[in-house]
Parts: structure tokens; C-alpha cells; sequence
């Protein structure tokens, strides 16, 4: 036999949630393997998975019983491994007790030759070619007990050197208080382990929670303040070992009622489980949850922008550039762009997704364009264009992302921002105008103003609306989008300025006794009943719906940095300093002012913890702050692709409005 090859299609169903890695999972090899023989070629495709073997020689096949590879016994030469016919099937990744040798994903570009192409509005959109002589390094490796569960070496005098700065404080004494030290012992305590290694924190933590419902999973948006104080205080393992396995979480099949979302889907939670074998043995296991289980059964979007957003974070604070450069890590963030810029049937730039699709993750209005989907997206396409490694097969997906970032910069700031001046616009707006130079180009209908709004908005400042969609705008204040557009720069530097100037114009209604509210104002009687559907959780001034959320604290903290208002900034940390604690961590407060705990909050939220600490940190020392964020792209907010067109009939507004985007 001249040749073993190997065939099998990355799109069969899967009869089980369970991925061993006692017979390991996708790009895992079994940890008894000898290394490949010379003269390989090794093929991925997102609908193929193919391994040559040029060798004359025998095989024998034994099956494994779990997704993994299969071991092949070549009767004259030594062990080799071929994948097996549970290749591609199963859903979690586990790893036995009782098995000491750990793996990890190791493919960096640079021990390999490697091209990537990528097509953006093709669903065969990856395929990678790796070719390599004798010295071939599998996709996955073994390690030590010593070094990080998943991928290599953290720069960790890069971030030892950071850990230490925030400790030392002024003139060198530390300034950590009561409320941190128990405040970073609760965040410990949350920590969750796989294989002996940390993956992540609990999105709760509450000795006294008798039904914890799913908040005893690993969220990936919860996690991100976790991972940020960690990162902070100069421990990157645990981010590096989440972002791993939560990307080999992304290409595991998703199904709900027979259908199946795009390979870019990131996961909105895992959970570690232990799963009994024979002989009293047991292992654990990674079991995702991609939406299928929620309520409303709504897919994550946010968890591939914020899964960009940590990648991007981690090099910038620990120097370790190496993670973002490996080729599956490549090959994950453009699975997920691929999905985000693929062509629909809109005409907008922005996202478009549906209700429950974010944070707020029930009914609440908040389906179409949201401001904070936009937001993240920016963000994360900012982040993909500065990790993308720079190759032919790379050149295509960094074109539609400058031309996604132009046009949506333009979008937002321009038909999304609302202040005293705009209001007046919209307030004598014609309606029903049909051309391609109309002022109202969405057929908003003045008598959508709020009557709140007139009396509300400062003459000094503004905001990003909540959503537009034709004949509707969201005119809600909605925090999280509106602070990420200041730290992304969506907005121009005048209206980051004019967001930061409303908030503290309005901080009775925004912060009051508990920074900060989601949004402002609550929907209430019918409007309530209508939007809600009369969620008993979304009341008026509860939860989604005009709750006061401290995780909000860091991105406000964040924000305030950015633009030269660390007094702000320090004001809110105090504010919530005072009351944290004695409450114990509470998810999110209720009332207009946030004077009580939330009725349905948990306790001990981990991400109320992990964003008090990330602002103590970044308040204490600005600068890493600069780490973390996006100044402003002139030339980038230049780019229009209408310049492209050879055809005469496009018409650009961009002319007409260049002086308040460019500001």
C-alpha cells in the first residue's frame, strides 16, 4: 500500500456532547503518538479533513470509541496515528483524572509554512494548507505540569512588571485596602479549573444560592472584567487557557430543531462537567451552550466580538504576540468575521441581530441595529485588522474589514447621534420623501420624540440613540454602547466629549447611588407591557429595564481615562466602594436612584467583583489604561467605498457631513 489516506466530512451530526481526550478531540492527538512521518501534507477545510501519508507500508486500524484519532499500527515501523470515525462528531472536550499529560494547540505561524485564504461571502470559506519536511510540529503538543495548559511560554516579566506597578501604587506603597483583598479573594474562589488548569470564573458565586440555574457556567462576557484583573494584576494564564479552549469550542456543531448555525459561532457559556467511566474512574468534560438553552434560545453575538476583544487585550498587556500569530487562533477570529461580514439582505452597515442577542439577553426592544452590537463590532473589527497576520491570504478580508469600519464610523456617528441640535432637526423633519438626496432619509415621524426628552437632554452634551431602523429610533440611552463608542472611537472625539459631558450633567438619572443604570429611562405601562411582553423580570427601573449594573464600572472607568476624566471615573469607584461590599456583590440594584438590591439579583456576581477591581486598578494607574484602547483613524474615516464604484448612479452623503464626522 502506497499510500493511507484519510477522508471525513467536518459536517456530520453529532451523537454526543461528550469529546474525550482520552481518545482526543479536534486537533488533538492521542498523547502515546509518535510524531508524523517525513513528507506529510496536512489539509483542513471547513467540509474536509484529509492526511497523507507517503510511505509504503501496512496499516492496521483499532477504533477509538469517542471523537479523537484512532491509532494505526504499521506492522514493520513504529506507532502512528490516523484520525478516527468519531472525527468531527462530539460537542464537549473532556480529559481524564487519572491522566497526567496535559495538551495544548500549538500550531504558531512561525514553526509553520502556512497559507491562509479566506473569502468572505463564500461558505467554504476556510481552508488552510500547512506542508512541513520532517520536523513537522503537530497541531497539538504535550507540556509540562509547569507551563500553561494550552499554548506557550506568557511573557511573564512583561506582565510581572505590570502586576507589580498596580501593587506598588504611589511612592511605592501598596494601596490595596480591606475591600480589595476580599474582593480578589471572592474572585479566586469563583476561579474554575479543567485538567488542573484555570479556564475561566463562575458567572456566580453564592454559598447560599440553593438553584444557581445556569450562573454556575462560564460566561464569555462575563468573563471578560475576570480576565482583565487578572491580566492586570500580572497572571495571564488563565486568559490564554480560556481563549484556547473556548476556540475549539467555536467549530463543534450547534443544532437547534435541525439547523445549524455558521462555524463562527462562539459559545454563550461552557461548563466544566464530570463524567464517571469504569473501573470508579472519571474525567471532565467541556459542554458549551450556544444558545440552545437559553431563554429565548437566541444565539450569543456579542461572544465572538468580545472573544476578539480579550485576544487583542492579552497581547497588549502581557507582550505574548505569539498567541494571536498561531494559525488555528488565525483561522478563528476570521471564521468569525466571516460570519459578522456576510453579505444580507440590508442596507445598513450595522449588525443586524435580534432581541436577546447581548447583555440584555430577554425581550427589551433591542433587536435590529443596537447600539451596543454596533459598538463591539467596531471594536472587534479594529482588533481582527491589527492581529491578522499579513499574507496574500489575508489581503481580501483586511480590504472588507477597512471598508466595514469606514462605512459604519460614518453610520453611527452620523444618523445615530442625537443632542440638542438634532432633536430640533428630527422635530421639523418632512416626512414620506422619496429621492436619493432626502433629509429624512429613514422616514422618521417627529411625533416619535418622547415627551422626557425634550426637558432631559443638556444643552452641553449628547448621545448615541439606542437603535434605528426605518421609521423607528430607539431614543433610550443605552450605557454599554454608548461607553464603548468612546473607548472603540465609533464616535468622533466631539461626541465622546458630549456623552462624557451628559452623564455627569445627568448623574442623578445615570448613576445616582449605584453607577451604572443600562438604560435610562425604564419602559413602563404599556409601552412595558408591549416591548416586554410583560416580562416579570424586566419590571420598570429592574434588571435590563433601567437597572443599575456596577459591572459596568471598568468600561466607564475605561471611557473616563480615555478622555481626560479620571474625576469621574474616581467618583463612581467611590460610590460603589461604599456599598459593594456590605451587600455582598450583588448582580444589579432596582429603583430609579438604585437604592435596593435587585429583587432577582444573585449575590456574590463575579463580574461585579472582577469590574470593581479592574477600576480600582486602572484608577490607580491610568496609563495601562492607553493599553486597552482605540485612539481616532482619520485615514481610515477618509476610506469611502463609494469611491470605488465605477458605476455614476451611487451617491455619497459623506460630502455634505464630512464636518461632524471627522471631529
Amino acid at each position: 500500500m502506497n499510500a493511507g489516506n484519510f477522508l471525513y466530512s467536518l459536517t456530520m451530526k453529532s451523537p454526543s456532547r461528550a469529546l474525550s481526550l482520552r481518545n482526543p478531540s479536534f486537533l488533538v492527538f492521542r498523547h502515546s503518538f509518535n510524531p508524523p512521518c517525513p513528507e506529510q501534507k496536512f489539509i483542513f477545510n471547513r467540509k474536509a479533513f484529509l492526511l497523507n501519508f507517503n510511505q509504503n507500508s501496512q496499516f492496521h486500524t483499532y477504533h477509538s470509541r469517542f471523537l479523537g484519532f484512532q491509532c494505526v499500527t504499521n506492522t514493520t515501523q513504529k506507532l502512528n496515528c490516523l484520525p478516527s470515525l468519531g472525527f468531527g462528531q462530539s460537542r464537549a472536550v473532556s480529559r481524564p483524572h487519572d491522566v497526567s499529560v496535559e495538551a495544548r494547540v500549538t500550531s504558531k505561524v512561525r514553526d509553520l509554512s502556512t497559507s491562509l485564504e479566506t473569502h468572505v461571502n463564500n461558505k467554504n470559506v476556510e481552508t488552510i494548507y500547512v506542508e512541513s519536511g520532517t520536523n513537522v510540529k503537530p497541531l497539538v503538543e504535550r507540556i509540562n505540569k509547569d507551563k500553561n495548559i494550552v499554548g506557550g511560554e506568557v511573557h511573564k516579566n512583561n506582565v510581572k512588571r505590570i502586576g507589580e506597578g498596580l501593587e506598588e501604587g504611589n511612592g511605592g506603597i501598596s494601596t490595596e485596602r480591606d475591600i480589595e483583598k476580599e474582593a480578589w479573594n471572592l474572585l479566586r474562589d469563583a476561579v474554575v479549573t479543567y485538567s488542573g488548569s484555570p479556564v475561566g470564573t463562575l458567572a456566580a458565586n453564592d454559598p447560599g444560592d440553593k438553584q444557581p440555574l445556569n450562573y454556575d457556567q462560564v460566561f464569555i462576557r462575563d468573563f471578560v472584567p475576570s480576565a482583565l484583573a487578572f491580566l492586570l494584576k500580572g497572571e495571564g494564564e488563565i486568559l490564554k487557557n480560556f481563549l484556547l479552549h473556548t476556540l475549539q469550542l467555536q467549530s463543534w456543531e450547534k443544532t437547534v430543531d435541525c439547523y445549524s448555525p455558521g462555524q463562527g459561532l462562539m459559545p454563550a457559556s461552557f461548563k466544566v462537567r464530570t463524567v464517571p467511566l469504569d473501573d470508579n474512574k472519571f474525567e471532565e468534560v467541556l459542554d458549551p451552550d450556544f444558545g440552545e438553552s437559553a431563554i429565548g434560545r437566541v444565539a450569543p453575538v456579542d461572544s465572538g466580538l468580545w472573544w476578539i476583544i480579550l485576544l487583542r487585550a492579552y497581547g497588549k498587556i502581557t507582550g505574548d504576540y505569539s498567541l494571536q500569530e498561531r494559525v488555528d487562533v488565525q483561522t478563528g477570529i476570521k471564521l468569525i468575521l466571516n460570519v459578522c461580514l456576510t453579505d444580507e439582505f440590508d442596507m445598513f452597515p450595522s449588525l443586524l441581530v435580534t432581541d436577546g442577542s447581548c447583555m440584555i439577553d430577554r425581550r427589551m426592544g433591542a433587536h435590529g441595529h443596537p447600539l451596543e452590537i454596533q459598538a463591539l463590532f467596531y471594536a472587534a473589527l479594529r482588533c481582527a485588522r491589527e492581529m491578522l497576520t499579513g499574507n496574500e491570504g489575508s489581503k481580501n478580508l483586511v480590504r472588507a474589514i477597512n471598508n466595514r469600519l469606514s462605512a459604519l464610523s460614518f453610520h453611527i456617528r452620523e444618523y445615530y447621534w442625537l443632542d440638542m441640535k438634532k432633536i430640533n432637526e428630527i422635530y421639523r423633519y418632512k416626512t414620506e420623501e422619496y429621492s436619493v438626496d432626502a433629509t429624512n432619509k429613514f422616514n422618521i415621524y417627529p411625533e416619535q420624540i418622547p415627551s422626557w426628552l425634550m426637558d432631559w437632554i443638556p444643552e452641553e452634551g449628547g448621545y448615541l440613540i439606542g437603535n434605528l431602523q426605518p421609521a423607528h429610533m430607539d431614543f433610550r440611552f443605552f450605557t454599554l454602547g454608548n461607553l464603548w463608542s468612546i473607548v472603540s472611537s465609533l464616535g468622533s472625539p466631539k461626541q465622546n466629549e458630549a456623552i462624557l459631558n451628559l452623564i455627569e450633567a445627568k448623574w442623578d438619572d445615570i448613576v445616582a447611588l449605584m453607577p451604572l443604570k443600562l438604560c435610562y429611562p425604564a419602559i413602563e405601562n404599556e409601552e412595558w407591557r408591549i416591548i416586554t411582553g410583560s416580562d416579570p423580570k424586566n419590571t420598570p427601573w429592574s434588571y435590563h429595564n433601567g437597572g443599575s449594573w456596577p459591572s459596568l464600572l471598568w468600561q466607564f472607568t475605561l471611557a473616563c481615562i480615555k478622555m481626560g476624566r479620571l474625576e469621574l471615573a474616581q467618583k463612581a469607584v467611590a460610590l460603589a466602594e461604599k456599598r459593594l461590599s456590605i451587600d455582598h456583590w450583588p448582580e444589579y440594584y432596582d429603583a430609579r436612584s438604585g437604592k435596593f438590591i435587585g429583587k432577582q439579583s444573585r449575590l456574590y456576581q463575579t463580574w461585579t467583583i472582577a469590574g470593581f477591581l479592574t477600576s480600582r486598578m486602572m484608577v490607580e494607574n491610568p496609563e495601562i489604561a492607553s493599553l486597552l484602547l482605540w485612539e481616532e483613524d482619520y485615514e481610515l474615516l477618509e476610506t469611502c467605498v463609494c469611491a470605488l464604484s465605477k458605476s455614476g448612479r451611487k451617491n455619497c452623503s459623506r460630502g455634505a457631513a464630512k464636518s461632524q464626522i471627522l471631529v
